[in-house]
């Protein structure tokens, strides 16, 4: 039988996801007793480097009775051009799971295909749906549920803002992209969603906020973008989640910002660190909704 895999929220069915946003909630209050990784080893493999990614998937795998094996690039023959095929076909009969974060999405891919185990995708520059499981059980957790919430990008059209495209196709959610000319989410994922549930493009951020729920950001230049940062911080200029764009949102609006920050630029010192602000709520979910997902996948 095939490995159950979880590259992108094409891999999740709408109940599946609720069901998992459930069991999340169920394991942050401690109701969840269950190790469903006991005796399992889970590889996690990093051509990015991380904080919150790393530190969640290892303590979430012990908390769950697993083993968690760090490996970077540099540790392992991935550094040194082994082909993806190579290493997942070896690695999975070692190891009973697979989390990898790195650069290109056809990896990520090309991993699950030789895979005998089951493969996560921790980040790619096409999509981060692990940090968007945290982010639906943050809104979850504000709002009691995530139907029915307009929910509002400002900035980059980047792997967090695809993997938003994903989630509202498949939840029904209304969302708002706002983000300069040139620098839109990928056409592909857009247009696979567009007709599942309201997604609005625009290049005004005040258009997006307006009576919006959650009101999220990232950084402007992402982790092998520094050669752009002049660029872009002229494309974004305007684009700031700040105090003044906070007061068009919905009055019980949240801030999520999925770290880590350039307080000034994308989101001010006051917004992230004010009372609208569930950011550190946010990453502490990365440890929740990724246990969760393992218990999916480990049933």
């Amino acid at each position: 039988m095939s490995p159950r895999h979880f590259l992108s929220f094409a891999d999740i069915s709408r109940t599946e996801l609720l069901t998992l946003l459930d069991t999340a909630v169920a394991m942050k209050g401690g109701r969840y007793t269950a190790t469903p990784l006991a005796g399992k080893q889970i590889a996690l493999i990093f051509a990015k480097s991380s904080t919150r990614t790393r530190v969640s998937f290892e303590v979430g795998t012990r908390q769950l009775g697993g083993q968690p094996i760090f490996l970077s690039s540099r540790d392992i023959q991935l550094g040194r051009g082994e082909p993806l095929k190579d290493m997942s076909r070896v690695l999975s009969r070692f190891v009973d799971a697979l989390m990898i974060r790195t650069f290109a999405h056809a990896d990520v891919e090309e991993l699950a295909a030789y895979s005998s185990v089951p493969v996560i995708n921790g980040l790619t520059d096409l999509l981060h749906p692990c940090q968007l499981l945290a982010d639906l059980l943050t809104m979850q957790e504000a709002f009691g549920t995530v139907e029915g919430k307009v929910v509002a990008w400002i900035g980059d059209g980047n792997n967090m803002a695809n993997s938003w495209i994903e989630a509202a196709g498949l939840l029904g959610f209304e969302l708002r992209i706002a983000c300069p000319e040139g620098y839109e989410p990928n056409k592909a994922i857009y247009d696979a969603n567009a007709a599942r549930t309201k997604i609005v493009i625009t290049e005004d951020p005040d258009e997006a906020v307006a009576g919006a729920h959650v009101i999220n950001t990232d950084v402007w230049a992402s982790m092998g973008q520094e050669a752009e940062i002049a660029l872009r911080q002229a494309a974004f200029a305007g684009y700031c989640v700040d105090d003044a764009l906070l007061t068009l949102a919905d009055p019980a609006a949240i801030v999520l910002h999925c770290l880590p920050a350039h307080r000034g630029e994308e989101i001010s010192e006051s917004v992230l660190e004010g009372p609208r602000s569930r950011v550190w709520d946010q990453a502490e979910n990365r440890l929740h909704a990724q246990k969760a997902l393992l218990a999916m996948l480990f049933p």
